[in-house]
């Protein structure tokens, strides 16, 4: 492997997510697989990557206490100046010199003497004069977007909605890891030999308050574990396990899936039917409907049928009242998941909301009339913004008499989340802060 070829990478990857969109976490998995880095190495580039990604603001204000305004920096030396000082103040396990020395001899590689110069004064005058001292911004709302790394308009946006405390641990909680959890396949394995056999492999593992099927495993790589190996666990975000819990979809029914790539709650709804009736799953893209088809297969459901269409022309394909549960996991602005996805902040703003809730009730307006009278439709986002959540529940009641919010449902949740920060006359908001998940809205509606 060539000389600082793990910080290459990073640098490589933090150019191609910050200039040119790209999506982080796909493009570490390619660097992971293209360069066989050891655990070790795959664990520190990971770091590296979504740390830098995770607090790009906080690492511009730093390094604009050190940079002379007038001066134009190339993207990827900005990037590297960024991945630097993110190792020298978040990261306590290479010495500050070695980080210097290294970026100072990628810089020679990448560009030339003058460039290496310029990155080696930078990172030494950072060495020499410590970073600044965040508590010296006197605007509040300034200084939560600067310290934890949230645009401000998001930062001003949150605090309308709900108040200065609440932004504040969300935005917080945003920079945290999350264990990563996981399904078990009911029809295989019980959640309790699962975790039995978790443990003997080695793994850290507990239960999930969210749904009798999840785990959450807090240490070790569980896509090396024999059980995801033979399709009896699926990865799934515990709120999302939600969705199919709060459904209450049984045996015999038909069901939509509107949204369903990739596929975690498809295989989730046909688990919990015993794998018994019919789960029809659509997607905007043949190639997303084809992983939820390929997710399906490898747990062995065969009620899964899963096709490309804009779910919007549904009723071109079923007569009205055709499916006795709905699900309605609509794209959303995805501002529930920035523990994951951290460049989804920067990419962003309120033009995409607004577009975005336009779809949402459109989709909502054109499958709820796929519905039995009697049936139950959830509706669902991995966001926390109003707009797209109680606003778009509240629009379409106001126009739908034969709909009403099925109260039941709240009955029907984990006891810890009865008590949420978020429950509402219109559904269940979750907070990323409140039990260290993503943030998740749902709610169910029932015809009458």
């Amino acid at each position: 492997m060539a000389k600082y070829q793990l910080r290459i990478t990073a640098l490589e990857i933090l150019v191609r997510v910050g200039e040119k969109g790209g999506f982080s976490h796909l493009l570490i998995d390619q660097a992971i697989r293209k360069q066989k880095f050891d655990q070790r190495d795959e664990a520190l580039l990971t770091e590296i990557v979504y740390g830098t990604i995770q607090r790009k603001l906080t690492l511009a204000y730093f390094l604009d206490h050190f940079l002379d305004s007038r001066k134009k920096v190339d993207g990827w030396v900005r990037w590297l100046l960024y991945m630097s000082m993110y190792q020298m103040n978040y990261l306590n396990k290479v010495p500050d010199h070695a980080i210097i020395h290294e970026s100072v001899e990628i810089a020679k590689q990448k560009g030339h003497k003058g460039i290496s110069s310029f990155v080696n004064g930078i990172l030494r005058s950072v060495q020499r004069n410590g970073f600044p001292d965040l508590t010296e911004i006197e605007d509040q709302s300034k200084k939560l977007s600067v310290e934890t790394s949230h645009p401000l308009w998001l930062v001003e946006r949150w605090i309308h909605m709900y108040g200065f405390d609440t932004t504040e641990k969300m935005c917080h909680s945003n920079l945290q890891h999350k264990p990563i959890s996981v399904r078990v396949q009911p029809l295989k394995i019980s959640r309790e030999e699962a975790l039995n056999r978790l443990e003997e492999e080695g793994y850290q593992a507990e239960s999930s308050i969210f749904s009798p099927q999840g785990i959450n495993v807090l240490s070790g790589n569980v896509l090396k574990s024999s059980l995801f190996q033979t399709g009896m666990l699926t990865v799934q975000d515990q709120t999302s396990m939600l969705a199919a819990e709060v459904l209450s979809a049984g045996p015999e029914m038909i069901v939509l899936d509107a949204c369903s790539a990739p596929g975690g709650k498809t295989t989730h709804i046909a688990e919990k039917m015993n794998n018994r009736g019919e789960v029809h799953a659509y997607d905007l893209h043949s190639k997303k409907a084809k992983l939820v088809s390929k997710r399906a297969m490898e747990l062995d459901l065969t009620i899964v049928e899963a096709k490309q269409a804009d779910s919007r022309q549904l009723a071109e394909v079923y007569e009205p009242e055709h499916f006795d549960r709905i699900l309605l996991d609509a794209p959303c602005s995805g501002l529930g998941v920035l523990r994951g996805k951290p460049d989804i902040k920067y990419h962003k703003n309120v033009n995409d909301i607004e577009t975005l809730s336009v779809i949402q009730r459109e989709l909502l307006e054109k499958v709820s009339a796929l519905l039995k009278k009697g049936g139950k439709l959830v509706y669902s986002t991995c966001t926390v913004d109003k707009a797209e959540n109680e606003a778009v529940i509240k629009e379409f009641l106001a126009g739908h008499e034969e709909f009403q919010i099925d109260r039941e449902f709240v009955d029907e949740l984990p006891r810890d989340l009865k008590n949420g920060d978020g429950l509402s006359e219109w559904g269940l908001q979750i907070f990323p802060y409140e039990y260290g998940t993503d943030g998740f809205f749902l709610t169910r509606l029932t015809k009458k």
